[in-house]
């Protein structure tokens, strides 16, 4: 029977252990482990075997072994570093242990004679194979020390905190909890039986106490039935609370937004193309979310160049006929201004005001834009991550619209929703992003939202033949660029840095921008990067927009938001150094008209294994949702996600590529400890996710 209660043992701070004093509780709480269940959940980062000795003679370079025999033999030797030296010999054979750190009174006891067992690595040394600063004790001829009864685990620690000092409070709080029986097992008994788990006590005593049969290989990949029984516990709690703080924001109130459709349909009428079918199905599920008084959380999803923004769009033109405001949000100041160029061209014939704000608008236009932002004057405003610092004020925000959602920090994104909630009603929200997420990834991380995906292109739109070209052949590509200019086509140029030093990114792509000047003399080139002035960047691109230039290079400012029909052309620099799905982004900007597009990917030689696989799949596939899966088996969810900087992902032992497979079964039971058990669902989040919970609500 399941204990439904987190025990008041695992709550327990550290200080209540045995020996754990204000300094050793300072160390430990540098690795975030202040209870006891933070150090339950410590893991082993790997283990050591130290259950067996090892003959002498089956030494081989690079295991981990225990020997044990006689000293032979020491002395002071002197290389490039001096060194104490101590031969050691069993019936099998003989070895050396070197210590390039050694005492006095340590030379002193390692004497002809001694009884010795030892452990450490095995290396080639100058006169053979030696272990090089080992563990060692000094044995009695006539008291035999036992062995290690299991596996030594080695766990993440930092400087002061020794391994040896970790396992021993492991061992003091697994035998309290062993005498106790108050580490409550919070899965229902079906699921257990189901799943085969273990109980969650002796779970934890095989990850710190592995037996010596224990499969070491299966400890390597997270796969022990052990690690398995946490990692599912982990993944339960993550879902559970996603899911409750929907059912809390769908208890909140938002303001019904009712379709009337007029400012809709009179966009519509004016644009030189129609809706696919896939929009206006995503566009009638966003309409019905808006129409309820509770607010809407939708992640919509869809390839580079499906039309999103027109669909996000379409639901503003329906808050604002209502009477609301609306901002949206975007991640660069140039994904921000092409959208408000775009939404201005669309917009304004209808007679709405827009504004744009960014961090580098200052003075007296700063000061418009927010006195008109509060005094309700604006309908629509695009911005950056400015929208969401405390000077700005909403009249009547009634929806939020964030767009390449996975580049803003969780914080950021709550607090521009926070700004709407100031009377009672809480905005929508409208989530958007042209980096598909693979499905486990959606299940995991946004089990509160509901998810739209535009999954059609629209008519137009050309497929990209990617090639990938060594840098050694970069004359060819030059001249294939000059080809393209001269029969009327347009093309980009993308540099790109291994450093995230955005001057030194900037740097390159000026270099690149000159050497290009001086080759292709006749063509008209301009230049684009992170550190030019908002007005400048406009310029430029609204010139290569208008065909005043024919070739444009860049840093990656230009991943998201670019649109030039025109634009057929695109090399991109070094791309061993992005992720796929940062390639995918940019090679979208080409193959947005009828004409025949080309990506060629620069590369540097030699290639990494793991640069050939992804360059690779760029080569085969233009399908972003398969490129996603690819770049979440390589790169792991952080990157997908842009959690790096907000913690929201950094499971304890789960691992969202790996343990994907769990997903189905942990949706499936949550749902059933939701209506089953409720009792469970508190303690489960409490146990795993503390006070994390409060990123959901973004």
């Amino acid at each position: 029977m399941c204990a439904s209660p987190v025990s008041r043992v695992e709550q327990l701070p550290l200080t209540q252990l045995k020996g754990v004093g204000p300094a050793l509780a300072a160390r430990l709480a540098t690795l975030g482990l202040h209870t006891v269940l933070d150090l339950l959940f410590h893991l082993p980062l790997r283990y050591q075997d130290r259950t067996r000795v090892t003959p002498i003679g089956a030494l081989r370079p690079g295991l981990d072994v225990v020997i044990e025999g006689m000293i032979a033999g020491s002395a002071v030797v002197f290389g490039k570093r001096r060194s104490l030296l101590v031969k050691v010999q069993d019936g099998s054979g003989i070895t050396a242990l070197r210590f390039f750190h050694f005492s006095a009174a340590q030379r002193a006891a390692l004497q002809n004679g001694t009884r010795i067992r030892c452990f450490g690595e095995v290396r080639w040394g100058r006169g053979g194979l030696e272990l090089n600063h080992p563990e060692y004790q000094l044995l009695q001829l006539d008291a035999p020390l036992p062995m290690a009864e299991h596996l030594t685990p080695l766990y993440p620690a930092t400087e002061g905190l020794q391994q040896a000092r970790l396992r021993k409070l492991l061992e003091q709080v697994l035998e309290r909890l062993q005498e106790t029986h108050s580490l409550p097992d919070l899965l229902p008994p079906a699921l257990c039986r189901q799943e085969r788990f273990l109980p969650l006590l002796d779970a934890l005593r095989v990850l710190h106490a592995p037996p010596p049969d224990v499969s070491l290989s299966q400890l390597d990949q997270g796969l022990h039935p052990a690690q398995l029984r946490l990692v599912f516990e982990e993944l339960l709690a993550n879902y559970l609370s996603l899911r409750r703080l929907r059912d809390r924001a769908q208890a909140q109130a938002a303001p019904a937004l009712p379709a009337a459709g007029a400012l809709q349909q009179r966009l519509l009428a004016q644009l030189p193309f129609g809706l696919t079918g896939a929009q206006q199905r995503v566009a009638r599920e966003i309409a019905g979310d808006l129409a309820k008084p509770v607010p809407m959380l939708r992640l919509v999803q869809g390839d580079v160049g499906s039309g999103k923004t027109l669909v996000a769009v379409l639901a503003a033109l329906q808050a604002i006929e209502c009477g609301q405001q609306v901002a949206l949000m975007a991640p660069t100041e140039i994904l921000a201004e092409q959208h408000f160029l775009t939404l201005d061209q669309w917009l304004a014939p209808l007679g709405l005001r827009l504004a744009f704000l960014s961090g580098k608008i200052k003075g007296r236009r700063r000061h418009d834009v927010l006195q008109s932002l509060a005094g309700g004057d604006t309908d629509l405003i695009i911005g950056t991550h400015a929208l969401f610092q405390q000077e700005v004020q909403f009249c009547r925000l009634a929806l939020v619209i964030i767009d390449e959602q996975h580049r803003f920090g969780v914080h950021q994104r709550l607090s521009l929703r926070d700004k709407g909630g100031q009377s009672g009603l809480w905005p929508h929200q409208l989530i958007m992003t042209a980096t598909p997420i693979p499905r486990t990834l959606t299940m995991s991380a946004y089990a509160d939202l509901d998810c739209s995906i535009i999954d059609e292109l629209p008519p137009g739109r050309t497929p990209v033949n990617t090639a990938l070209i060594s840098a050694q052949r970069r004359l060819d590509v030059v001249a294939r660029i000059e080809a393209a200019c001269a029969s009327g086509r347009q093309a980009y140029w993308v540099c790109t840095l291994i450093d995230e030093s955005e001057v030194l990114e900037c740097q390159a792509a000026e270099a690149t921008f000159a050497e290009l000047q001086q080759a292709l003399p006749a063509l008209r080139i301009g230049l684009i990067h992170g550190r030019m002035k908002p007005a400048q960047k406009a310029a430029v691109m609204a010139a290569f927009k208008q065909h005043e230039l024919q070739l444009l290079v860049a840093t990656t400012v230009i991943e998201v938001g670019v649109d030039v029909p025109n634009a057929s052309l695109m090399v991109i620099e070094n791309p061993e150094r992005l992720g796929l799905a940062q390639l995918h982004q940019l090679r979208g900007r080409v193959g947005r008209g009828p004409q025949e597009s080309h990506c060629l990917l620069l590369y540097q030689s030699p290639l990494s294994e793991t640069g050939r696989l992804r360059l690779g799949l760029m080569r085969e596939s233009s399908d972003g949702f398969f490129i996603a899966e690819q770049d979440l088996k390589i790169r792991g969810p952080g990157e997908i996600l842009g959690t790096r900087q907000t913690g929201l992902m950094s499971f304890r032992i789960a691992d969202l590529t790996r343990d994907a497979h769990l997903q189905p079964t942990v949706k499936d039971w949550a749902e059933r400890i939701r209506a089953d058990h409720p009792q469970l669902v508190e303690p489960l989040i409490r146990r795993w996710l503390a006070d994390a919970e409060q990123y959901g609500n973004v």
